[in-house]
């Protein structure tokens, strides 16, 4: 199973939002994890190479340096919504420079595809490899991609992190605190990037909450703040926490009156806990979830898959999946998956994934 995805990214552009690309010009210029690719041959030497986002999700980037006879690693690079980060810093002889970007596990939907031709090795924390094509123990295999930085106005080169909404740095920042907000249980109204009395409503009550001052907004540290309190559980809403040393793959489905939706795939790192995005009041939640290896594959304990649920019959399938349709899986390219289903009667709920 793989992480939902919502939405290509790409390269972007200084400015604001640009006019709408063809869907050819955005499959040239989407980021799987996103990357960066030059030569440095006879071209004058730039200072330094940065990542700047603008997505609404906070990053953590890797780069690639491919160099004829090796091939080197090295991560994470975290980069907040509307900043830059220097990945490469001084001259730099090289025959091409890739780049791996993965959202952190507390959106459980990664907006970054995953289809970079070059699988070089990462590590699960910081790491260095020098021989990045030849993985070892604790290391596994990540897709990176080349993508063309542009030469900015200090000499530097950068590289843009984007999304399909196209937002300028202002709306790239306030669409990540309301995705924060919504994943840490507060009702914005949608994502967008745009303020509005919701958008405001919600914050002032997270900053209350957490006791912190308005001046805190437009502090370094805000968004590791909010991220903090988004793995934090709630007393509202359903939180899932991870207590196992691996990664867990979750599925939510929640029950309207007239249909039940199922979607995933949530990803949620060891010793984490995430808020799935439920809206609404639905009359019944249920909940599934797979530990799963390195390779997405379910982990085993005695022949068992190692997994989280009970006897609600729902589809699910390998890959993202959103569906309000729980008849004949099977035919439809679906798996009937068995859900649990999830006590919300005193207004928040909190499951814990442990090893038996």
């Amino acid at each position: 199973m793989t992480d939902q995805t919502t939405g290509a990214t790409g390269i972007a552009k200084p400015g604001a939002r640009h006019p709408r690309r063809s869907a050819l010009t955005r499959l040239l210029m989407t980021l799987p994890a996103a990357a960066v690719s030059f030569v440095f041959s006879s071209a004058p030497a730039f200072a330094d190479l940065k990542i700047c986002n603008r997505m609404s999700y906070v990053v953590e980037a890797a780069i690639g340096i491919d160099d004829k006879a090796a091939t080197a690693t090295r991560g994470w690079f975290r980069i907040d919504p509307a900043t830059c980060r220097v990945v490469v810093q001084g001259t730099l002889t090289a025959d091409r420079i890739l780049l791996n970007a993965r959202a952190l596990g507390v959106y459980g939907t990664s907006p970054i595809p995953q289809n970079g031709n070059d699988m070089l090795c990462v590590a699960q924390e910081n790491f260095v490899i020098a021989a990045a094509r030849q993985c070892r123990s604790g290391q596994s295999q990540a897709p990176f991609t080349q993508i063309t930085p542009t030469q900015g106005d200090d000499g530097n080169l950068v590289a843009y992190l984007a999304e399909d909404s196209e937002y300028d740095d202002e709306q790239a920042r306030l669409a990540g605190i309301q995705r924060l907000l919504v994943i840490a249980g507060y009702d914005i109204g949608a994502i967008d990037g745009v303020d509005g009395p919701k958008t405001q409503a919600a914050l002032a009550a997270f900053l209350k909450s957490r006791g912190l001052s308005s001046d805190v907004v437009g502090s370094p540290n805000f968004f590791k703040t909010m991220v903090e309190a988004a793995q934090t559980p709630s007393t509202s809403g359903l939180t899932w926490c991870n207590d196992t040393p691996h990664k867990v793959m979750a599925a939510v489905a929640t029950d309207d009156g007239k249909s039940v939706t199922s979607r995933g795939w949530y990803r949620i790192d060891p010793r984490t806990c995430l808020h799935p995005d439920v809206s609404g009041q639905p009359k019944q939640i249920f909940s599934f979830a797979e530990a799963v290896d390195s390779d997405n594959r379910a982990i085993k304990l005695k022949d068992k898959p190692l997994n989280w649920g009970g006897d609600k019959q729902l589809c699910t399938r390998e890959t993202k999946f959103e569906t309000n349709e729980q008849t004949d899986c099977g035919a439809r390219g679906f798996t009937a998956t068995g859900f649990g289903v999830v006590d919300m009667s005193s207004g928040g709920k909190t499951l814990r994934f442990a090893l038996p």
